[in-house]
């Protein structure tokens, strides 16, 4: 089995000053040819052979609070509601969307392959992935050979690899890299001259809907004992934490890889389809078995409407 790449990762404090928000979103740019580039680079040897970065592990440290505001909810194409059965970590054999909406995420950090897991989602531009800060930018930099492919399997890419335009995140990760903000967000180029959401679907968004909800979290871990190769699922109701941060809890044992990818409330099994409400983030050392994602607040949506805008 692969082993998940260690993160040198700094300080995870919240944001000295609240002057520093100004500064609001940060966009990473790409040219053409470097996006011809990135698709050309991840070959199936090379996807197959990438690092998982490891979910963040936390230690005590001082975290931002998520800033709350008015419920807002965009709908997938289907409809949303069956109730989540507890699972800690399997493949996904019910079909539907989300094997075409989720995907793997590959990129160059430090100069080293690595894998993350992101989710096409309902998007203005029809070009819009969710994902985590870390799996776009990480100890002040920003990743390189960005791609985004939807439905992998084992090295292989039925639906394409979506070179990113633009690659985000929200302001407190990309100023001070805050946990409770991990989230991720890049803007595809189209391919054989169509749009991801054309392609693939999209699924619906969620964003100020609270704590304690029915969730399914989804991603492609790689660190053993997952090897990258397929959609791995975990269920259950989430619980606030209690702890450090302001994020959801699941009970979940997927590793390195699946950072970035989609947890959905109101998730239907039979449709694939859902709201997607946090990412897979960071995991406490000391509470094994356990998975956090960001709360979807303000700063959350603020960053899918710039994406979608894009």
């Amino acid at each position: 089995m692969r082993r998940s790449l260690r993160i040198p990762h700094k300080a995870l404090g919240a944001l000295a000053a609240s002057g520093a928000l100004v500064a609001g979103l940060l966009l990473q740019t790409g040219s053409a040819s470097a996006a011809s580039s990135a698709e050309d680079f991840w070959t199936a040897e090379r996807m197959r052979s990438a690092e998982p970065l490891d979910l963040l592990p936390v230690d005590p440290a001082e975290l931002g609070k998520v800033k709350e505001g008015v419920e807002k909810l965009v709908p997938p194409s289907g409809l949303p509601g069956t109730d989540a059965l507890p699972e800690r970590g399997g493949p996904w054999t019910g079909g539907g969307k989300v094997t075409s909406t989720a995907g793997r995420v590959f990129f160059t950090y430090q100069g080293r392959k690595a894998s993350c897991s992101g989710n096409a989602v309902t998007s203005a531009n029809k070009s819009t992935v969710l994902t985590a800060g870390h799996c776009v930018k990480m100890d002040g930099a920003w990743h390189k050979d960005w791609v985004f492919v939807p439905g992998y399997k084992d090295g292989q890419a039925p639906h394409g690899k979506w070179t990113a335009a633009k690659t985000l995140s929200t302001p407190q990760w990309t100023a001070s890299e805050d946990l409770n903000y991990d989230v991720g967000a890049a803007v595809v180029n189209p391919l054989d001259g169509k749009k991801l959401t054309d392609v693939v679907g999209a699924q619906g968004v969620a964003f100020n809907s609270g704590y304690g909800k029915e969730m399914y979290a989804f991603g492609y871990p790689a660190a053993d004992p997952y090897d990258g190769s397929k959609l791995i699922h975990c269920s259950g109701t989430a619980i606030k934490d209690v702890l450090l941060s302001t994020d959801h809890g699941l009970s979940c044992d997927m590793t390195g890889g699946s950072s970035g990818g989609p947890w959905f409330q109101e998730f239907d099994e039979s449709t694939g389809t859902g709201l997607q409400a946090s990412v897979n983030s960071f995991g406490y050392n000391f509470l094994p078995g356990f998975m956090f994602g960001p709360y979807f607040g303000d700063d959350a949506k603020n960053l899918y409407e710039k994406a979608q805008a894009s």
